[in-house]
């Protein structure tokens, strides 16, 4: 009878270590994985088991899998930050998961609340770079209640993404989707901890997909950036847009499908009184995927840049520009020395396809642009003279990019360039015929409040002369600003045809 107790008690025991052994290679062997291989290594063990709802809607399931691993976040800010160094002000305001009114200096140190993705068992979570910039402290609250203490791994403002860890084991994971199998009307889930409640899920339908609402990157301008023509390489917007109730503090929490997969990191509304009004916008998970990638395995994102300048197209702009075509992106500039110079790509010529895939919105290049690194070889399809050609790049990176004639600005003459509020790009061939000039520059866009703004220059405006000297590029226009940096007189043409010329002085 004792041979067989302590046989018991070997098998428990080596049973034992055999798992403890099985546990501690299993957390190895993630080591150096990416998300989505961690993901296999987690849901191969875990199977998720969540069915279609058949019938009469059903979203229990979804939401009893995922509310788990949706996390309350919640920031400690220094006062003087929270005060006098908020990087987005009033660029933010329809942002959710910001910190309250001020505060002071007899109450306790300002805080702020988000919602978080757990994506791994071990701790890494999805959120959004706004939900946790500029914090001092960063507390992660699971649905169990405990309180962990939590690390950025990393941010990138350009995707306003963010990576955060806290140390622990064994913790339920969402489950990641593929956001490019979306479509515009299926179901879909908003998870989060929105205003002061806590866990909340709502459901709703995606509204849009690839939507572009020129707020990521907008609190690098010193005014507002007009939606229509954000700056280039200002910020990575493609949202996936949804009726789903969200509201501030369901920043970095889930929309995910009827299945209980991530599609989504909830980011922003559009609304005037700053709580739902039936726009929410999502970032979609395939671009979130490689942002985290990217912070796991190099420690900050590597983008890949294609080296243009574009504008999309529609009729008006096609009616402007005088050509036939109304899809697609039109060029207006190459970099020197980039990706597209180097592979042939020049002024006039219309983005159509990436890779193959259809492009008709700079949203549509963006994300599909945003997924790849320097090195990376893309194929676009160009219009060119009316047939169909395919370039092959290689993006660079972002210190390939620097222009040449940027490394030459005084800091006055940037600062004549920033005060103008407007964006320039070289006039074609078939514009220059049109108005019967050698020269030339097209306004692209205005921004409200600037110089060009109050002296009522409006995008689409052909500059042809600045301070007495004839302007093509934008090398020229930093050349005419040296001339004399206090007044301006610029000559040009309106839309109409008729021309122009206005002499004002400039503050910088």
């Amino acid at each position: 009878m004792r041979k067989i107790g302590m046989s018991l008690v070997t098998a428990f025991v080596g049973g034992a270590v055999a798992l403890g052994a099985y546990m501690f290679i299993a957390q190895k062997s993630t080591d150096g994985m990416s998300l989505a291989d961690r993901q296999k290594v987690y849901f191969a063990n875990n199977p998720l088991n969540v069915p279609e709802p058949s019938g009469p809607l059903d979203f229990s399931a979804a939401a009893a899998a995922v509310s788990p691993g949706v996390v309350h976040v919640r920031t400690t800010y220094s006062r003087s930050m929270a005060q006098n160094n908020d990087p987005f002000g009033d660029m933010f305001q329809d942002f959710f998961g910001r910190r309250g009114p001020q505060q002071s200096q007899n109450t306790p140190p300002p805080m702020g609340k988000g919602s978080g993705v757990i994506v791994t068992s071990d701790g890494y979570i999805m959120t959004n770079n706004h939900v946790v910039e500029n914090a001092e402290k960063i507390e992660v609250i699971l649905t169990d209640k405990r309180v962990l203490q939590a690390k950025v791994i990393g941010r990138d403002k350009n995707t306003d993404l963010a990576l955060i860890k806290v140390n622990a084991t064994d913790l339920p994971v969402v489950k990641l989707g593929n956001s490019d199998d979306v479509k515009v009307g299926q179901w879909v889930l908003a998870i989060g901890y929105p205003l002061t409640l806590e866990s909340t899920v709502t459901a709703g339908i995606v509204s849009a997909k690839a939507r572009q609402i020129g707020i990521i990157g907008s609190e690098d301008q010193p005014q507002n950036v007009d939606p229509n023509n954000p700056p280039v390489s200002s910020g990575i917007e493609s949202f996936i847009q949804t009726d789903a109730v969200i509201n501030r503090g369901n920043s970095g929490g889930a929309l995910v499908n009827t299945k209980g997969e991530l599609i989504g990191i909830n980011s922003a509304i559009a609304s005037q009184s700053g709580v739902y009004e039936g726009y929410g916008f999502a970032i979609p998970v395939n671009l979130a995927r490689k942002v985290m990638d990217d912070f796991l395995k190099y420690g900050e994102v590597k983008r890949g840049f294609i080296g243009v300048t574009f504008q999309e197209l529609n009729a008006d702009v096609a009616k402007k520009l005088n050509i036939s075509e109304i899809n697609g992106l039109y060029v207006n500039s190459t970099v020197k020395g980039g990706a597209a110079e180097k592979a042939g790509i020049k002024e006039g010529d219309i983005i159509k396809k990436v890779n193959g895939l259809d492009v008709n919105t700079s949203a549509d290049l963006q994300v599909k642009i945003a997924l790849l690194h320097p090195g990376d070889k893309v194929n676009l399809g160009i219009l060119r003279d009316g047939s169909m050609k395919t370039f092959e790049l290689i993006l660079k990176g972002e210190e390939g990019m620097k222009l040449a004639d940027n490394n030459e600005n005084s800091p006055e003459v940037s600062a004549v360039m920033n005060s103008l509020g407007a964006s320039f790009a070289p006039l074609n061939d078939n514009l220059k015929k049109k108005y019967g000039i050698g020269t030339g520059v097209m306004v692209t866009s205005v921004v409200p409040g600037k110089i060009f703004d109050m002296y009522d220059i409006p995008k689409g405006t052909v500059i042809t002369s600045i301070n007495g000297r004839a302007v093509s590029n934008n090398e020229q226009i930093v050349s005419a600003l040296k001339q004399n940096s206090k007044m301006l007189t610029i000559k040009g043409i309106i839309s109409q045809g008729n021309t122009f010329t206005v002499t004002f002085p400039i503050s910088k």
